[in-house]
């Protein structure tokens, strides 16, 4: 079949090279007894880092000593690298493509996994008959490259698909104008954003907005080829100096604080993100911090805690699933640096001490309404 993307690593690669933070930027320093951090996003700003932003207005970091200077992240920024270069101190990154960054000589270590469970979808029409990762041979399947089309090639490995021969690869845009025309079968999209966009469109054919029933959803979630998303990273030369060791506790309590705070505050959340300069409206950011909370609660756990058996499945889909060039994400297994759970741990014993409700067992998502165009 035709091919319309590049190799899987190729854009993460090509991505680390071009994208980096401001280097006029110092790093880090303190400031009249205040610690000041410099956090990567890992694209703009949205409900998608809502906790951060949440830890940042409410004082919670300030509670910690510090004083986090959020940087937004975009296209042509690859956190992992902007950390591994010394720009930030910490960033937020999807696991394998910080894996793929490890291998490529990033020295960063994953210090807190905030989502529990990935967020990504490949949505098709219901009309389509795209049931099932099989359903794709023969299709128009779009995504956006860059290393957020892993867990798409490992379901069509899984399914016997060969990504490079069986479908028609297509670069797709951060957005889903390309599905809604029909130049496309199936597109990647975020449970808290692209899917959003499509529900804020409208059917010409009703004049109504388009509903759930309208489309069909392969979740990898539920197709077992989910690999780990937003998780927090640092650089791992630093976490070698005890004093980087005690702001990295402090920066998690505080981040993590700020997300149990969005749990139970989503709509103050929301605006606080509308506020930081967020270009998406008010009732799509509002859906999109639904949907992240889904990600992020319940923990079982704890919120922040990596679990094995997720970051095992996450490694070894890396290693087994490979693009249309047949490379694969990585080609051996992380060293013992990869991750740690020991900051993540003290930052919840020192929220538990405070009678937060790091679990979220508790939680339900609310129902939030969309309107044309995410107003």
């Amino acid at each position: 079949m035709r091919r319309m993307i590049g190799g899987a690593l190729a854009g993460v690669l090509a991505l680390a090279a071009c994208g980096t933070a401001d280097e006029s930027e110092t790093p880090s320093g303190d400031t009249g007894g205040t610690k000041t951090v410099k956090l990567q996003l890992q694209w703009f700003v949205q409900a998608q880092f809502a906790g951060y932003i949440a830890a940042a207005e409410k004082g919670f970091y300030r509670e910690q000593g510090l004083d986090v200077q959020i940087l937004e992240g975009g296209v042509d920024i690859v956190p992992q690298t902007v950390l591994a270069q010394g720009q930030a101190d910490f960033a937020i990154a999807w696991v394998p493509k910080a894996l793929a960054s490890r291998e490529q000589g990033a020295a960063i270590t994953e210090i807190a996994q905030v989502f529990q469970r990935s967020g990504t979808y490949q949505v098709s029409f219901a009309d389509s008959g795209i049931k099932a990762p099989a359903d794709l041979k023969g299709k128009k399947v779009g995504n956006w490259g860059f290393g957020n089309e892993f867990e798409l090639f490992a379901a069509m490995t899984k399914a016997g698909l060969d990504p490079g021969k069986d479908v028609t690869l297509v670069q797709q845009q951060f957005d889903m104008q390309a599905l809604l025309r029909r130049d496309i079968d199936a597109a990647q999209a975020m449970s808290y954003n692209e899917y959003a966009q499509l529900l804020e469109a409208k059917n010409p054919k009703t004049g109504a907005l388009y509903t759930p029933a309208d489309f069909t959803i392969l979740d990898w979630n539920d197709v077992g080829t989910a690999m780990l998303q937003d998780a927090v990273w640092a650089n791992s030369e630093k976490l070698q100096d005890s004093a980087f060791q005690d702001t990295a506790v402090k920066f998690l309590t505080g981040s993590l604080k700020g997300w149990a705070y969005c749990r139970d505050n989503a709509a103050e959340c929301r605006d606080l993100v509308v506020k930081r300069g967020s270009k998406l409206g008010a009732s799509h950011q509002l859906w999109q911090m639904n949907e992240v909370n889904k990600l992020v609660w319940p923990s079982p756990n704890g919120v922040g805690l990596l679990d094995e058996t997720a970051w095992k499945q996450t490694v070894d889909l890396s290693l087994g699933t490979k693009n249309q060039d047949g490379q694969t994400v990585i080609t051996k297994q992380p060293d013992g640096t990869a991750y740690t759970n020991e900051y993540a741990q003290k930052a919840l014993d020192a929220l538990k001490g405070e009678g937060l409700d790091v679990n979220g067992t508790s939680f339900q998502p609310a129902t939030v309404e969309l309107k044309e165009g995410g107003a």
